[in-house]
Order: structure tokens, then sequence, then C-alpha cells
């Protein structure tokens, strides 16, 4: 049988399709974690595929439910019933309450009682149940609480229908009754940072009989419903692409490199703050869309506007390479993107944009973004192996603390990156100078010199191997010649 969408999206995938058909689901979260926006989106689905829902609600009334859908610009059509197991008339109505008198026995058969009664008259296809708080505290006791969800499922059962029941946990966060009675259990759950947006994540705890993605996947709540970012795993994406080496249109540097990059491989630029390497990725950016490739940038440190001003410094145009269509741009504020939605952006990038040049400037940025998650190099290590199997030359940049002397990453990445480009200062004739080297690439031979280079209007200029300096990589150099060799202010 066809399985049931859930209208979230990337939470079929996550499910290995969606929810399985005549089947009883459990999602459950504390107050605020988007549950109710989540059983919506799941009715809406079915009724844009002709099913009919039903929508049992007894917390919340219909029009909370209805404004809450309008403020996500949504409308219940026909297909879409909500059912209010306690109206606000009736609570008024003596004629209609409950005596002290009556048993919760008698409360209880009575609220299953109109459910059922509800469902007859609708016959819908999908059913949402919210929340199992209510009926919890009628039962009063878990053996009765277990026997009530179990009548709920073999009814539901009998007639096919696939429900979604909620729980917001405040009964009895310890009460783990309907998880052995469900076909599958999704948890969802809020993260309060020191700083920044909340942070939202969900969890399958089941799923009977399917392969399901584990572990924790980010997800939002925009105008428009949620939206789930599944884990990324790159042992899932293999593309089929030429291992060919790219040269870049700098034959210094091109030397320096062993004739360029690989494709499908990754390069790390180290370096202090201010030794130029953003504006180093800017020229293999312009190399990309030279060559008629499409290339990506996801900037976290710097302001867009005083990046195109300094790419203007050397030459490059960036307002002329985003009007071709084949250079994308992102302002990434790492206080309110997670890391699941910073991978989904860069997967939409590759896989729509077909971008085989990927820019993160920096992976300082990228840290601030995750400041409490303890899994960096995981997530690194999943988004590089991703983008190296789809053929893509990424680029990465780290700013080691401090400016000479012992300098330090606030991670070390180095052993994930294929190519490691090393940038310094250094001090002769009284300026301060830079330095580059190529301190690692596995996929080929490259040139051990450390060799002085400038940055001006022509673009980036590499002078001859520094043979008259030792200690140039420390970053406190002593001179064992006459300085022969040094580059002029003008660049020759």
């Amino acid at each position: 049988m066809t399985n049931c969408a859930t209208g979230v999206s990337g939470l079929d995938e996550i499910l290995a399709g969606g929810f399985a058909p005549g089947r009883l689901f459990l999602l459950e979260g504390n107050p605020g974690t988007g549950k109710t926006t989540i059983a919506s989106q799941f009715l809406m689905a079915g009724a844009a595929a002709g099913e009919r829902g039903l929508y049992i609600t007894l917390s919340e009334t219909d029009e909370e439910l209805r404004d809450g859908a309008a403020s996500h610009g949504w409308e219940f059509g026909d297909n879409f019933d909500v059912f209010e197991l306690a109206p606000p008339e009736s609570l008024l109505d003596e004629e209609q309450q409950q005596s002290l008198l009556y048993s919760s026995d008698l409360e209880l058969g009575e609220t299953t009682r109109r459910i059922f009664d509800a469902f007859e008259r609708i016959k819908p296809a999908r059913v949402v149940l919210d929340s199992l708080s209510e009926i919890r505290l009628l039962a009063q006791s878990s053996l009765r609480y277990r026997r009530q969800i179990l009548a709920l499922k073999h009814y539901f059962s009998r007639h096919q229908a696939t429900v979604l029941m909620l729980d917001d946990l405040t009964a009895d966060m310890m009460d783990k009754t309907v998880h052995s009675v469900a076909h599958a259990v999704i948890r969802l759950e809020e993260l309060s940072p020191t700083y920044g947006a909340e942070r939202r994540r969900l969890r399958v705890l089941k799923y009977r009989g399917r392969r399901y993605r584990g572990g924790f996947h980010d997800f939002v709540i925009d105008t428009g419903g949620v939206r789930v970012f599944p884990r990324l795993v790159s042992a899932e994406y293999k593309g089929k692409f030429d291992r060919e080496t790219v040269a870049i249109d700098n034959g210094p540097l091109n030397t320096l490199l062993g004739g360029g990059f690989e494709r499908g491989a990754s390069t790390l630029i180290l370096g202090p703050a201010g030794t130029g390497k953003s504006l180093l990725t800017l020229s293999f950016v312009k190399s990309a869309i030279a060559r008629g490739e499409c290339a990506a940038m996801f900037i976290f440190d710097e302001e867009l506007g005083l990046l195109f001003q300094r790419a203007k410094g050397l030459g490059i145009d960036l307002q002329a390479l985003l009007d071709t269509g084949r250079l994308l741009i992102e302002q990434i504020d790492a206080a309110e993107l997670t890391p699941g939605e910073f991978s989904e952006r860069v997967r939409a990038c590759v896989e729509a944009k077909q971008a085989r040049t990927v820019v993160i400037d920096s992976l300082n940025g990228y840290q601030a973004a995750m400041p409490e998650e303890q899994a960096l190099i995981l997530h690194m290590h999943e988004l590089l192996q991703y983008l190296n199997r789809q053929g893509a030359m990424t680029f990465l940049t780290v700013a080691q603390h401090g400016l000479v002397g012992d300098m330090k990453s606030p991670v070390d990445v180095t052993y994930l990156a294929d190519t490691v480009v090393l940038l310094r200062y250094f001090e002769a004739t009284g300026r301060v100078r830079r330095a580059i080297s190529v301190v690692k690439k596995r996929t080929g031979p490259h040139e051990d010199t450390i060799r002085e280079f400038m940055i001006g209007a022509n673009g980036i200029t590499l002078g001859d191997p520094l043979t008259q300096f030792q200690g140039v990589l420390r970053g406190v150099p002593e001179l064992v010649g006459n300085g022969a060799g040094l580059l002029n202010a003008t660049g020759a």
C-alpha cells in the first residue's frame, strides 16, 4: 500500500516514505514544539490527496486551530473537519456538565463514545487526536489508560484509518504506555542556547518494520509550516564524475599547488586574521565561473557589502558575477541557523544549482552556529564527504588565534581536508609581509617551498621561494641571507 505523506518537508525522507496507512502513530513533545502544526500539515496533505481528515481536539478550540492555520496562510478545506470534544458553550450548560458524583469511568466512556460517533459520522481516512494528556487524566491509572488506547487503536485499525496521536508530556513524563502500542513514535524537542534563537530538533524513537533515519534532525517553524532538515549521511550520496585536476588562472600559484585542485577534494586555507584567506578563495571562485561553472559562497563572518568592496580591490566584480547567474552568495547569521539547516542550504546549491565550487568562509563562523554542539567534527566530516562525492571542490577558511608566534586553531580539521594551504605573516626590511605554502595535498605532488605573496589590483602575485629566511611557518622568521628576491610594494 502507498504510504501516507506527512505533508512536512523533509519528514517523509526521515520516515522512509511517510506514515504506513491504517496504523497509529505518536507525536510527542512539550508545549510549543510544533505538534499541532505538524498534525495540521498531515491532515492537509491528506485533503490535497482526496482523503478526508478529522482533527479531534480536547484542548484547543476550533477557532484557535483555524487562527493558527491562518498565521501560516492556510485554510482548512472541505476535506478537513475539526471536532471539539468539549465545545466551549457546553461548559456553561448545566445539563451538559458532569456531576461530581460521576465516576471517571463514566467520563472516560462518554469521551470515547463521542470520538467514535464523530468518526462514524465523518468517516475520515486520517485522524488526529489532540491530546492524550486529557485521556490519561480521565483514566487515572496506567492500566485503564493502556486499555483505552488499545481500544482506540483497534477501532481505528478496523476502519483502516491512519491516526496521529499528540502528547504534550504534561501529565506524566515517565509514562511510556503509548510507546508500546504505537506503530511509530516521534519526539520533538526545543533547546534554548545561551545566545540566539531557540533550536528545535526531532528524533524517531521507533518505527515497526521499517528502516528509518535515526538520530536527531533539526527543524524550524516558519510561516508556511514546519520544515525538517534530515541529518546528512554522506554515504547515501555517491555521484559519478571525472577526478580531473583543474588548473587555476594564476601560473605561479598553480605551480605551487602542483597543477591546481582536483575535483571532489576539499581545501583548507589556514592562517591568522588578515592574511588574505577570503580574497584567496575569491580568486578560485572567479576561475570557476570563467570556466563556465557555478560556484556558491557561504559567508559567516563578513558583511556582504564590505566583501564586494574588497573584491573590487582585487579586480573581481562580484556583482557582475552574480548577474551571470553562476554565482550564489548567502550571508549566514550564525545566531539564527542550525547545522542541519546549513547542510540543507549547501545541498540545495549543489543539487539544484549544480554548484561545483563551494566556499565556506569561515569554519570559525560555522562553529559559532553551534556553540553548544559537541559534534562539529562529525557535522563537518559528513558535509565534506558529501561535497566530495558530488564532485565539488570545497574551500574552507579557518582563522587561527593570534597574529605571529605560536598560533592555534579553534578546531583542528586539517586531517579532514585533502589539501591544506598555510598563510603566515613575516617581517623583513621593515615591512609586514605575507607567506604562502602548501603543507599537505593528498591527491598529488606539490611544491614544498614557502613563497611570499601580495594581494593587489592585479590579483595575487607570488614571489620566489623564501630561501633567505627560516622560521617563517612559526611566525618568527630569521634572516639567513641578504633578503634577495622579496617582492616590492608594486608586486615586482
